[in-house]
């Protein structure tokens, strides 16, 4: 995020906040290929812990360094927990699966979750079954599992008064893991989310946007051919709404249609996403 979003979320001003930066090290910003100064929740969280210092009396140089020692310490016990997750899932203990996301879940955001557990396991865990390390019965598992645990945290996404969006996986299209930690991104930024699931028919897609009018419609495949077969009926939709098309298969559809391609890093995308919805200033 840059400074401007970071200072919407933490309450803190942008000035402040580059004060903490400059004299506390307490932000540790990447710059993006054009140069600006890019921000992620770790930075977030550093400063709601500088917050809470500073309320309970603390110097700010003293507040600065506890929040980051508190953010650097947290760093062993998450990386433990990340690890007992994959070692149960892929061992097939679905207790021992709940209690290592419930300790994931209680020390980090719901982005840091998605961004630093979910999706980089999903990535590894296609990866060992293309391998052939991992066998269908352990992709299921985990599949099942995590899809659970994910719809859990999204119980209420659609109510709200943020922009609506409709998320819909390609017909034939089963793999719909990545489009719900994509919507939970959403969600945590305000949105507020109609979901269809996997394979659905392009048309129930269109029923849905004369249903509820979406901001943006969001197609997702894994594989570009579930949408490259739907190409004539997804250019028609694109002439209706908002539509973008995520996932995996996304970059190589080849639907030639105006549409947003969504097939990055899914808090990334759903930052995006937030940022084109915005309004422009005054």
């Amino acid at each position: 995020m840059r400074i401007g979003e970071l200072s919407r979320r933490s309450g803190v001003s942008p000035e402040l906040l580059r004060a903490w930066e400059r004299r506390y090290g307490l932000l540790e910003p990447t710059r993006s290929p054009g140069g600006l100064r890019l921000y992620t929740p770790d930075d977030l969280t550093r400063v709601q812990a500088m917050q809470q210092h500073l309320a309970e009396g603390l110097a700010a140089a003293e507040a600065a360094a506890l929040a980051t020692s508190t953010a650097t310490g947290d760093e062993a016990p998450t990386a433990g927990a990340r690890g007992e997750l994959a070692a149960a899932l892929s061992s097939f203990d679905e207790g021992a699966v709940h209690t290592a996301f419930d300790s994931l879940l209680a020390r980090l955001s719901l982005d840091a979750l998605l961004r630093e557990v979910v999706i980089p396991y999903l990535h590894e865990l296609g990866e060992q079954w293309r391998r052939g390390e991992a066998s269908v019965a352990q992709e299921h598992f985990a599949s099942s599992l995590l899809r659970g645990r994910l719809l859990g945290l999204a119980r209420g996404w659609g109510r709200g008064l943020g922009p609506l969006a409709v998320l819909a996986c390609a017909p034939g299209e089963q793999h719909d893991l990545g489009l719900l930690a994509f919507g939970l991104a959403l969600r945590g930024r305000g949105w507020r989310i109609v979901y269809l699931g996997a394979d659905t028919p392009i048309e129930s897609v269109a029923d849905a946007v004369r249903s509820f009018d979406p901001a943006f419609v969001i197609v997702s495949a894994v594989d570009p051919r579930a949408l490259r077969r739907h190409a004539a009926e997804l250019r028609q939709l694109a002439g209706k709404t908002r539509l973008c098309l995520g996932g995996a298969g996304a970059s190589k559809a080849q639907v030639e249609a105006d549409v947003l391609e969504l097939s990055g890093d899914p808090v990334d995308e759903a930052e995006r996403l937030t940022q084109l919805a915005r309004p422009p200033a005054s």
